[in-house]
């Protein structure tokens, strides 16, 4: 089984250890042709906090760790300017 992936922006980060991301889908549509853009938001476990909005971050799925969130942040890849 292999392991799912996926890299998307930090749309919130006030909760504590936990983040938003917002992760964009792009296909086109199945008779016109026209790109659609679909996006669909992610609860994420963060343990030090580091994650800032605006950041871009890649997560994979874990077991399940409250409710909503069943992904782990494991890299942040681009860091906005001006956080910490």
């Amino acid at each position: 089984m292999a392991i799912k992936e996926k890299v998307g922006i930090v749309v919130n980060n006030l909760m504590n250890k936990t983040i938003i991301i917002a992760v964009e889908n792009k296909y086109p549509h199945p008779i016109y042709g026209k790109t659609i853009k679909k996006t669909k938001r992610f609860m994420a476990h963060d343990e030090e906090n580091n994650c800032m909005i605006g950041d871009i971050v890649r997560i994979i799925e874990t077991r399940p760790l409250s409710k909503n969130k069943r992904w782990l942040a494991i890299q942040i890849l681009i860091k906005i300017k001006g956080s910490n």
